[in-house]
C-alpha cells in the first residue's frame, strides 16, 4: 500500500466525477491496478493521459491486440534480426543485448522514476492474459533468460486498464484490481465538456446542438450510438460552416460526423420519417 499517495482531481481539458476521481485515488492509496470500463467515448484512454498530465509522470502505452501476451509487454527477443544480421550484418551477433527489445511492461518495471502504464483493452487478448499480466505486476520482476539478467522495478507503476467488455474478465483479475465504471455524461457534464473544446461556441447552436445529439443517442435502433468524441467533432463543423442553429429532422447537416453504421443511418431516417423531430 502506497504511502502519501498522489491525489487526482482531473485536469482543465479532462472534466471528472466525484465518483471516478474516488476510484482513481483509491487505485493510487492502494497501489492495485485502475480497470476502466464504460461504452466506446467515454474516455477511458484519455483517463490515463489525464493522470498523466495532473502527476506529471511520464505515460507508458500498451495498446493490447487478439495476439498479444504478456510475455510481449516485458521484452521481444528478436531472433530474425539477429539471424539477418549474421548472414548480412557486420554487426557482432555475440552481442545478444542488441537484439533485446523491451515492451511497455519492461520499460515500466525498468524506468529509474514512476510512471504510468496504460494498457488499452486488455479484453481483446486471449482469455489467460489478464491472469499472466497480473501475476508479473505482483512480482515487480521479471527475467530476461538470454541475458540471464533480472529486471526489478524500483518504482511500481500507476496501471490504468481499459475494458471495452468484448468478454469476461476472470474473477481473480478482477479481485485484484480497482474498478470502475465511466457513466456516459449527461447533459450537464457534457456541456461543460463542450465549453473545454469549443469555449467560444454559441449558446444557442450548443444548446440545440446537445438537445438533438441525446435524441440521437436515446434512439432504440441505433447500433452504435454517437459518443462525446463524435459530438465534439460535429460541433467543429458545424462552427466550421457558419451554422447558427440545428433542426432534428430529414435536413440535419454532417450526420456522418455523429453515425458511422449504415444500418443507423437508415433507423435514423426511419425514425424522422416518423414525424419524431425536435425543433426550437
Amino acid at each position: 500500500m502506497a504511502t502519501n499517495a498522489p491525489v487526482f482531481r482531473g485536469t482543465k481539458s479532462y472534466l471528472t466525477s466525484e465518483a471516478l476521481e474516488s476510484a482513481v485515488n483509491c487505485a493510487l492509496v492502494l497501489s492495485r491496478p485502475l480497470l476502466v470500463k464504460g461504452e466506446p467515448g467515454t474516455g477511458k484512454t484519455l483517463l490515463a493521459e489525464a493522470i498523466a498530465e495532473a502527476l506529471e509522470m511520464p505515460l507508458l502505452r500498451w495498446h493490447v491486440k487478439s495476439t498479444t501476451r504478456a510475455q510481449d509487454g516485458l521484452y521481444v527477443y528478436d531472433t530474425v534480426q539477429r539471424l539477418y544480421d549474421s548472414r548480412f550484418g557486420d554487426g557482432d551477433v555475440k552481442d545478444l543485448r542488441r537484439y533485446i527489445r523491451l515492451g511497455p511492461l519492461g520499460e515500466a518495471f525498468a524506468a529509474k522514476k514512476r510512471v504510468i502504464l496504460l494498457i488499452d483493452e486488455v479484453d481483446k487478448a486471449d482469455i489467460e492474459f489478464p491472469n499472466d499480466l497480473l501475476h508479473e505486476l505482483d512480482r515487480m520482476r521479471f527475467s530476461i533468460t538470454e541475458l540471464n539478467e533480472e529486471v526489478v522495478a524500483q518504482e511500481r507503476p500507476i496501471v490504468i486498464i481499459t475494458s471495452n467488455n468484448e468478454k469476461e474478465l476472470p474473477d481473480a483479475f478482477l479481485r485484484r484490481c480497482v474498478f470502475h465504471f465511466i457513466d456516459f455524461p449527461d447533459q450537464a457534464l457534457m456541456r461543460r465538456i463542450v465549453d473545454v473544446h469549443h469555449p467560444d461556441l454559441d449558446a444557442k447552436l450548443a444548446d440545440q446542438a446537445l438537445k438533438a445529439f441525446y435524441e440521437i443517442r436515446d434512439m432504440k435502433r441505433l447500433r452504435k450510438r454517437p459518443s462525446t468524441s463524435e459530438l465534439v467533432d460535429w460541433i467543429a463543423v458545424l462552427k466550421n460552416a457558419g451554422l447558427k442553429g440545428v433542426t432534428l429532422d430529414s435536413t440535419l447537416p454532417f450526420l456522418g460526423t455523429l453515425i458511422k453504421k449504415e444500418q443507423d443511418l437508415i433507423a435514423l431516417a426511419d425514425e424522422l420519417a416518423g414525424g419524431k423531430k425536435y425543433r426550437t
